[in-house]
């Protein structure tokens, strides 16, 4: 019995024992497992927090305010008429740097300190403004002797702006007797009336001005001749533009050469047209010519008539009349439009020697696929000095082509030199090329 209960005691000790040893391992192992639990996360966790603090610290720099301009100042525009004040503003030095975070400066003005700010401009610094440090502006559209005050900021990528830098003086607009914006303008404007006394006075002293020749108006004579030997009339057609239109003069100027070389070999000249005042103007020019050439009585005024005002009913008129009387020479000189076309194909048809002039572009494709000769845009103009040979309008000729040639020499600097700053991007070149584009250019438009 007693040793019966000692082995029960003993077996129930020996589980106790064993409850209290798993009772202590599984105490033990719980800090381990918090420890690794906590070792997992911790790492993820510092990572977190590290990309946030770079975040938060890129965010606070990206975000910060450009640098303000250093100064500014306000003075009026020299050589004009009192409507342009001159901005300049000094840039600080961190703006200076071409890795500048300033994208423009924003220009401001107002009629009075404190007052109501308007926008004016977005200036956007270049390479030269940056290698300066100084930027200048001209404010435009300001009124005579009336106060402004401005201030300029610099605004960054995203809107960012800085602090406002302000003029504290009002400054007044004033008028110069001169306007300089015009400058080149009227430097040219002398070169070219220069040009044009001079060769009016050499052409007057003897001198033999050299103009080529004009194919169209070489033609003439040759025409006028053919005209002759058929037996048949020769049609000249004036345009249907009226007597306030350069072309229908440039017209009427060829019509009296045309007109004297037909009085000198009889033949018959023909004119229609389609403005009263043309047909009263053409018939005096007629007349004059009929009379240098020494046969006055020879002049009928009923060949040179009214048909009508309506732009196809009259060409229907000379289309029939063409096709009808076959005329052996058909002159178009003045401003012709859609008409163009139907006239040059249906003389074409007919077998007539076609000379055409105008100052229409959209028109000269026309008659010079379907005319003998053709007289291209100044040629038609130049035809009164060539075909007169007076001295004035000689000189006048010349003294125009100087223009032309001061035009085009401009025009080849200011494309080299903007090609070449572009190449080189050399500042002295490039500031070659704004002259030229902002200043000369500007005062002549």
């Amino acid at each position: 019995m007693t040793q019966q209960h000692s082995l029960v005691f003993d077996y129930q000790k020996g589980n106790a024992m064993a409850d209290r040893e798993r009772q202590f391992m599984e105490t033990k192992s719980a800090p381990l497992a918090s420890s690794r639990f906590s070792f997992a996360f911790r790492i993820p966790l510092l990572r977190f927090a590290g990309m946030l603090v770079v975040s938060l610290a890129t965010s606070g720099i990206a975000n910060a305010a450009p640098a303000k301009p250093a100064s500014i100042l306000v003075t009026d525009h020299g050589w004009d008429d009192g409507e342009s004040l001159d901005v300049t503003f000094g840039l600080s030095a961190a703006s200076t740097d071409p890795k500048s975070k300033v994208v423009y400066y924003l220009v401001q003005r107002a009629g009075e300190h404190g007052g109501l700010y308007k926008d004016i401009a977005k200036i956007v610094p270049e390479k030269s403004d940056l290698a300066r440090g100084v930027i200048k502006f001209v404010a435009d559209k300001c009124e005579l002797g009336e106060p402004y005050f401005f201030r300029v900021k610099a605004v960054a990528a995203g809107g960012v702006e800085s602090e406002f830098v302000e003029s504290t003086e009002a400054v007044r607009p004033s008028r110069q007797l001169f306007a300089g914006s015009r400058f080149w303008m009227g430097a040219i404007t002398l070169m070219i009336c220069g040009s044009v006394v001079f060769y009016i006075r050499q052409a007057r002293g003897g001198r033999d001005l050299k103009v080529r020749k004009i194919a169209g108006l070489e033609a003439v004579e040759e025409a006028v001749g053919r005209a002759t030997e058929m037996g048949r009339s020769c049609l000249f057609i004036p345009g249907i533009l009226d007597m306030n239109d350069m072309q229908t003069i440039a017209g009427l100027t060829v019509l009296s050469r045309v007109s004297q070389q037909a009085a000198e070999y009889g033949a018959k000249m023909e004119v229609p047209t389609s403005k009263s005042l043309v047909m009263t103007a053409a018939r005096e020019t007629v007349a004059a010519a009929f009379l240098a050439a020494g046969r006055p009585d020879e002049f009928n005024e009923d060949n040179i008539y009214y048909v009508t005002d309506e732009q196809f009913g009259y060409v229907a008129y000379l289309s029939g009349m063409m096709v009808r009387e076959k005329p052996a020479a058909c002159f178009y000189m003045g401003g012709f439009f859609a008409e163009s076309l139907i006239l040059a194909e249906t003389g074409n048809s007919i077998g007539s020697i076609q000379v055409a002039g105008t100052a229409q572009p959209a028109q000269l494709p026309f008659f010079v696929a379907a005319c003998d000769y053709t007289l291209i845009g100044e040629e038609f103009f130049a035809a009164s000095a060539y075909l007169s040979g007076d001295p004035d309008q000689l000189g006048s000729l010349k003294g125009q082509d100087v223009g032309k040639l001061i035009v085009a020499v401009l025009m080849i600097v200011g494309c080299l030199a903007t090609t070449l700053a572009d190449l080189t991007d050399a500042d002295g070149i490039r500031a070659i090329a704004d002259y030229l584009r902002n200043t000369i250019l500007q005062s002549s438009s």
